[in-house]
């Protein structure tokens, strides 16, 4: 049936019957996509929702009338249920950034085609609405209450309760209502991709070109932003996510006036609501459909919470409170584990060799200072480390520590931050001295606050020569 339709398409279109016809992979909606060549190299789609089908429809003629690039539709059957659209190609944006996933790493290349896709948003959102009938959308014309509590209660019935987690409904449902409070504060008259993501967009040419943007309908910008840089799966870093940002509001500022102070407070709304809508989509796709993209998904989207909630978010104690819970459950907590950074930390004598890395990565950064001035030429230090007062005072007075430390810091900041973007679990960072008592035993001791504050990784120091050892916890 649904070939025959696609067929009797093409041949109104092309003037001859389509020679090969081959279903492409599906997505994760009801709806299936075929290859048509020949003649014409074409899309077909069936959908099973006329409604869907009809609201896609209208936009696409609604977009490329505005200049905005998405597929052209070619042909509609009566029913709308089947159509033809341009072929784009095979190449998703979330493919063709796939290193910089992969390794958190993005080339220039990769940052190009993201600050390309990134800056046409904010066209789409204000120029795609102008003369737009929001009335076309399905299914609600507008972000409003009842479309943000269905996607909260997705989460709560869809991904919540599934982890066996007790909590009160009557409570968590009056933080859904405060939430919606928040995220209805702005009622402009722009366009809601609502699904706008990696995923989302192909590449053709070397140009982005934006499909699936059926579930739009009239509502906030910061929807869309959330949505694009906090995708669960492409793994952006935090500091590729403030470039993109800036990017973004650059191209906004054509539009509107942008105070990116409240813009970003905003934001944070949304993006926690935004990652509970996919942890809910997840669970349904996951869990409840089997689909294992879905559950290989949700280790990311949880790393996602997890961060969000270092911040903390007041609006919404009992919320967060449950989901503090959520994120340390040991389904989640093992998985995350895997992929968290543990820094060891550790002062020596160099007469008594460099320590060994017992984590099997071969080391990392070994800092000599043995030019700082030594409190251990003056016999009243013998007795003292670089842990207690006098030699701490000495040390200080001097500056000279302190400036090597400094210098330090910005070495080591730079790798820790790039094993955390990439999920490495060990870096060891060694201070030695002579004796291994007072100028490497003070460093090694402000490094490892340092990192833990900073950071708020695990940090295990160790004082090889006083047999100390010390866990900071995480606090991530």
């Amino acid at each position: 049936m649904i070939i025959t339709a696609l067929q009797k398409l093409y041949t109104q279109v092309a003037g001859t019957p389509a020679e090969n016809i081959i279903e492409l992979p599906s997505s994760g909606s009801n709806r299936r996509y075929f290859r048509l060549s020949g003649a014409m190299n074409l899309v077909g789609v069936s959908g099973t929702s006329q409604e869907e089908n009809k609201a896609f429809l209208y936009m696409a003629a609604h977009f490329r009338e505005k200049g905005i690039p998405v597929p052209e539709v070619y042909a509609t059957s009566e029913d709308s249920l089947y159509y033809l659209q341009e072929d784009l190609g095979d190449a998703l944006l979330f493919d063709k950034i796939e290193k910089g996933r992969k390794t958190c790493v993005f080339s220039d290349e990769e940052r190009s085609l993201l600050r390309q896709t990134i800056s046409l948003l904010p066209m789409i959102q204000f120029r795609g609405a102008e003369d737009f009938d929001f009335e076309q959308c399905y299914p609600q014309p507008t972000f409003n209450e009842r479309s943000i509590l269905w996607d909260l209660n997705y989460f709560k019935y869809c991904f919540l309760k599934s982890t066996g987690l007790d909590f009160q409904e009557n409570i968590l449902e009056d933080d859904f209502k405060k939430m919606c409070d928040i995220l209805l504060q702005d009622q402009t008259n722009t366009f809601l991709y609502r699904d706008f993501q990696s995923r989302n967009v192909m590449i053709k040419d070397g140009k982005p070109w934006f499909i699936d943007f059926q579930g739009g309908r009239k509502g906030p910008i910061y929807y869309d932003i959330a949505s694009f840089l906090w995708q669960a799966k492409a793994n952006f870093p935090e500091g590729l996510r403030n470039e993109m940002l800036d990017v973004y509001m650059d191209a906004l500022s054509h539009y509107t006036t942008v105070d990116k102070e409240e813009f970003c407070r905003r934001l944070r709304h949304f993006v926690l609501f935004r990652t509970l809508q996919v942890l809910g989509a997840y669970g349904f796709r996951g869990y409840f459909e089997k689909k294992p993209h879905f559950i290989q998904s949700i280790p990311f989207a949880i790393k996602n919470l997890k961060e969000l909630l270092r911040e903390g978010y007041p609006e919404y104690p009992y919320l967060c409170d449950i989901l503090h819970q959520l994120v340390g459950l040991k389904q989640f907590s093992e998985e995350i584990k895997k992929r968290t950074l543990e820094v060891k930390v550790m002062s020596f004598a160099y007469k008594k060799g460099i320590p060994n890395d017992t984590s099997g990565n071969g080391g990392g950064f070994v800092f000599d200072c043995r030019a700082i001035n030594n409190p251990g030429k003056y016999e009243r230090y013998n007795h003292f480390t670089g842990l207690d007062e006098p030699v701490i005072t000495f040390l200080e007075e001097e500056g000279e520590i302190t400036a090597f430390l400094e210098s330090v810091y910005k070495i080591v900041d730079a790798s820790v931050q790039r094993y955390l973007d990439r999920g490495f679990t060990n870096l060891m960072i060694c201070f030695g001295c002579t004796g291994g008592q007072h100028r490497s035993v003070y460093s090694a001791q402000h490094m490892a606050e340092y990192l833990n504050r900073k950071f708020g990784v695990k940090v295990d120091l160790i004082h090889r020569e006083q047999n100390i050892e010390h866990v900071f916890e995480p606090t991530l």
